[in-house]
């Protein structure tokens, strides 16, 4: 793309003056080619550059305008529909581990071994891997509504098939609960950053999809404490099955009273867009929309992949270390299911403050790369602290060094999500929220797998060095991620149009793809 090109030809002395420009004609749509930006140094201007995605075509007479501003508005239910979407994504979740966290009772319950209780937990990985295409034709084509309806009507199904299971030779019923549950995840689990950008402003976008995202760990919190609380471990396999019926009992009443909510209160989008960058979107034709070949292009964002790469490499290894966990801790400290417990507990709830804070960062300062790069490396940090001081024998300390890999391992989500939407604008954030969790799933499932084998045969240490070489691994691929923030640089495009409309501006020139020439106070190329 070049830049800052010399003017000349015979349109070069074609002039507007600031009583012209708000009446110039040129053309309209920010969609679907890229271009940039740039005021130009010197005599006209101070140099700032925005990357956007503009198409523009000179008129007769060599007059253009930027693109119009659309009225926005900010709706107080915002909040209601993002918390109500956070309670169906923690429903989920908390289905995930409960299970996981107390697998040696589950293991002596319905006489399985290890492997058939780390499926229960990596069903949700494998399922979404095939699922997440056709979901995301879905939420393209049908909306946001239908899809978080379809989820959370998966969600209370597979919780009441769960209830069911509660008898030591029912493992095929209670393995086909989760399975469904596991279906219910492909339709929530990418869902943040999509209701964050449709609903939300600019300013507080990342701290929305932070919120969304932290649903989806409050939810992983309760199922790491309340299952040892309600399933304690006790050899009477008639009180053993009372107390796992109460636990499927609770979570399909709750899965019930979410679904009911979602029917009658949840809704697909404000009636006036919350951004300029959305209301750009919404403006694109949906016949100039191929979902193909939004995937298409996507795949062929050299930055995108890398992210996908990283993204599932760093949440890979949380998935791993989250179902994992109970047989790490018993292994060196027997007999406490409950600390496990509370010990995971430690890791999501320190995440969920560091999934807030990431998000209330980039609000404030837009730097996504750098803040996704900073956490990263601090994940690297933590596992190893977390590996070498598991088998001191002091609980207190892994209560630390959990907590501590739980806040920037957790924290990083909402970082990937976001940083996503901004190096793929205008493309759907469900799309590209979507093709990070499938990474994520792929290697939830290659890393639960290995880790878990690692554990039987040589040791915990080792397969928490293993999980930390692939954290380095990932480190270094963010670092050569290029920050292309394309959602960013179209709210201050059209920023820019409202100024220059509002003041009359200074020369200038814009340059069109076509070759055509005008003066004035800024420089487009495309």
């Amino acid at each position: 793309m070049p830049q800052n090109n010399t003017l000349k030809g015979n349109h070069a002395n074609s002039e507007l003056s600031g009583e012209e420009w708000p009446r110039s004609k040129a053309a309209k749509n920010l969609a679907p080619g890229l271009a940039s930006l740039q005021w130009s140094p010197g005599p006209l201007g101070r140099a700032i550059s925005v990357g956007s995605r503009l198409d523009v075509e000179a008129l007769q007479g060599d007059r253009a305008e930027l693109v119009p501003q659309h009225e926005t508005k900010l709706y107080h239910r915002r909040w209601f529909m993002l918390f109500l979407f956070s309670a169906v994504s923690a429903s989920n979740a908390f289905m995930w581990l409960q299970y996981g966290i107390i697998s040696n009772i589950f293991m002596r319950f319905y006489n399985i071994d290890s492997l058939a209780i780390d499926w229960l937990s990596m069903i949700y990985l494998l399922t979404y891997i095939p699922l997440i295409l056709p979901v995301l034709w879905l939420l393209d084509n049908r909306g946001i509504r239908d899809v978080v309806l379809v989820g959370s009507a998966f969600n209370c199904i597979g919780a009441w098939i769960k209830i069911g299971s509660a008898s030591p030779s029912l493992f095929p019923i209670t393995f086909l609960g989760q399975f469904v549950c596991s279906v219910a995840t492909v339709f929530v689990l990418g869902i943040p950053s999509y209701l964050a950008s449709v609903w939300f402003g600019e300013k507080e976008v990342s701290t929305a999809c932070s919120i969304g995202v932290l649903g989806n760990q409050l939810g992983i919190a309760i199922g790491f404490l309340v299952p040892p609380i309600l399933v304690p471990n006790v050899d009477d396999m008639d009180e053993l099955a009372h107390h796992i019926s109460i636990m499927f009992y609770i979570t399909a009443g709750v899965a019930t009273l979410l679904f009911i909510l979602v029917v009658f209160v949840f809704q697909e989008r404000p009636k006036l867009p919350p951004t300029q960058a959305q209301a750009t979107a919404r403006s694109i034709p949906s016949e100039q929309y191929s979902y193909t070949a939004s995937i298409l292009r996507l795949l062929r964002n050299r930055p995108f992949i890398l992210l996908i790469i990283t993204y599932g490499l760093n949440v890979g290894c949380f998935y791993a270390v989250g179902t994992l966990l109970n047989r790490m801790i018993i292994d060196h400290y027997p007999g406490e299911e409950v600390n496990a417990g509370r010990i995971g507990l430690t890791i999501v709830i320190a995440g969920m403050v560091g999934s807030l804070i990431c998000g209330i960062w980039l609000d404030r300062t837009k730097t996504y790369k750098q803040t996704t790069l900073a956490v990263y490396f601090m994940s690297l940090v933590g596992m190893i602290v977390y590996a070498a001081t598991l088998s001191l024998g002091h609980l207190w300390v892994v209560f630390i060094t959990a907590g501590a890999l739980g806040f920037f391992m957790t924290g990083y989500l909402p970082l990937g999500f976001e940083f996503a939407v901004e190096l793929t604008y205008p493309e759907s954030e469900g799309t590209s929220s979507g093709l990070l969790n499938c990474s994520a799933q792929v290697f939830g499932i290659i890393f639960t797998i290995c880790q878990g084998k690692i554990i039987d045969r040589f040791s915990t240490l080792a397969g928490n060095i293993f999980l930390c070489v692939f954290l380095l691994i990932g480190t270094i691929m963010t670092g050569l991620i290029k920050s292309d923030l394309r959602r960013q640089n179209a709210n201050m495009l059209a920023k820019a149009a409202v100024s220059v409309k509002s003041k009359p501006p200074k020369k200038f020139y814009f340059v069109f793809s076509s070759g055509t020439y005008c003066r004035g106070t800024m420089l487009v190329v495309v």
